[in-house]
């Protein structure tokens, strides 16, 4: 009798540790965008390019990029205008590279990494 009891307590404590860790991880998601949010469209941007380009990209105003062959974010200008960016970002970025995966971003997704690039770009 005692050992059925320990095994049901034992799973009790498995699941509230189960339940707290959920409820965590929701807090958590529920954070990041309210955090990105505060800092602004640019700081949108920011955070998105960091989550989701940082692999491989300098995405700030100094530094070299992770993957070489990758251009720093600050230097896209010199190429083209970073707004024309934005028509990729919204239905997805095809490099020749076979390592850049595609990526596709929400229209005021796409606004912030626009606003985020165009504060970044070396004059």
């Amino acid at each position: 009798m005692r050992a059925k009891a320990v095994r049901d307590s034992s799973w009790l404590l498995v699941a509230i540790a189960a339940a707290i860790l959920l409820v965590l991880a929701l807090v958590f998601i529920a954070v990041r965008p309210a955090a990105a949010a505060d800092k602004g469209l640019a700081g949108k941007g920011e955070v998105l390019v960091r989550e989701n380009c940082s692999r491989c990209h300098a995405i700030g105003k100094e530094g070299d990029s992770p993957h070489p062959p990758a251009p720093p974010f600050r230097t896209l200008s010199s190429k083209y205008p970073v707004e024309d960016l934005a028509e990729a970002l919204a239905e997805g970025i095809v490099s020749g590279h076979p390592d850049m995966p595609i990526f596709v971003f929400a229209p005021h997704d796409v606004e912030a990494i626009i606003e985020y690039l165009q504060s970044i770009q070396v004059k």
